[in-house]
């Protein structure tokens, strides 16, 4: 089959791990007779400086054709002090909204290969550690009315967190949908003891709770959920939670699973339509140097088999090549212990390529 793909590459390091990503795409292709046909477009700092926003009409015009979209990392210090709706990160509020790409998927796997670059102890994650973190993404306070007004304090900022119902309840659905094809259990972050946003949360996600009853549904606040993600990981399988605490926390869950350049992700809508990307940041400071680890945005390319498309056997290819390309001993820095090969972005994808 042929399928058409919007790819942004992004800033600092967002070309280099996409390029890798589409090499391993190309093979799984090749292997199993699909056809990608890609449009290059741009986003973040890099449209910004060329088109004087970070996201031209354009690039979602082609977005909004394409079956799904591939995106690397955006900004960097060099657009820091422009103003919110002009800085890199909008164009991937932009890009959310106007996709309706509500839900965020976040997978945090340990690879056994890996258990030595956890910073947790060997008795704390055991066996291993496979967390999922389900964040909704067009709501809260990262979409909400902000501001500046004078107060006697001086001038003040102002974002506000605001949820309908119809809003965490969707997002509540695929959370349980998700756990219903893991482990059944769920766990919804909030802050309800406080913030009038996560009462209405609570309710919703209770509410919802009542349509599928085989799942076990508990309720823990947004502090209380950091400090056990690094004391007891294990006891998580499918964490849903807000746009802000989801964005956070999903950052925490990587880092335990070894390195934040691992973790891939998938943002969904209502239909297959997906963006996927990598959940690490552009890294300019080694943009250029191949030194990026490919593998978080060479598994997003799985996700986006597997959610958008439907191909199980494809995703499972990527996967499987990935985890024997780290059995077989390749690290890039990020990964790598002291005295171990490091390998450069273009190894890395290479080994992998070589397991396709």
């Amino acid at each position: 089959m042929d399928y058409k793909l919007a790819v942004i590459k992004g800033d600092g390091i967002g070309p280099e791990v996409v390029d890798a990503a589409l090499e391993i795409l190309d093979a799984v292709g090749e292997k199993f007779g699909h056809k990608f046909e890609y449009t290059e477009v741009m986003a973040g700092g890099a449209a910004y400086d060329k088109f004087g926003t970070p996201l031209p009409a354009e690039t979602m015009e082609v977005c909004l054709k394409s079956d799904a979209v591939i995106l690397g990392a955006v900004g960097g210090l060099k657009w820091d002090n422009l103003p919110g709706n002009e800085r890199p990160e909008a164009a991937l509020l932009g890009l959310r909204k106007g996709l309706g790409l509500f839900a965020n998927i976040r997978p945090a796997i340990l690879f056994e290969a890996l258990k030595d670059s956890c910073p947790l102890k060997p008795e704390i994650i055991g066996d291993g550690l496979d967390i999922c973190v389900v964040r909704e993404l067009t709501g809260g306070i990262y979409f909400g009315e902000r501001g500046f007004k004078d107060t006697d304090m001086g001038k003040a900022a102002y974002d506000i967190e605001i949820y309908s119902e119809k809003e965490v309840e969707r997002i509540a659905k695929v959370a349980f949908e998700m756990a219903m094809k893991r482990g059944k259990k769920l766990m919804s972050v909030d802050k309800a003891n406080i913030l009038e946003s996560s009462r209405l949360w609570r309710r919703v996600v209770q509410e919802v709770a009542k349509d599928y009853p085989e799942v076990e549904l508990s309720h823990m606040y947004v502090d209380n959920a950091a400090m056990q993600l690094v004391r007891d990981p294990k006891q998580f399988d499918v964490i849903v939670t807000s746009n802000m605490f989801g964005d956070i926390l999903s950052d925490e869950a990587s880092m335990i699973t070894g390195s934040i350049g691992m973790l891939p992700s998938a943002s969904l809508g209502d239909n297959n339509k997906g963006m996927y990307e990598p959940i690490h940041g552009s890294a300019p400071d080694i943009a250029g140097q191949e030194k990026a680890n490919p593998i978080a945005t060479v598994m997003s390319m799985a996700m986006m088999l597997k959610y958008s498309f439907g191909l199980i056997e494809e995703s499972d290819c990527i996967e499987s090549a990935v985890t024997k390309t780290l059995n077989a001993g390749n690290r890039t820095g990020d990964i790598a212990k002291p005295g171990e090969k490091v390998l450069t972005t273009s190894e890395m994808t290479e080994a992998i390529k070589a397991y396709i």
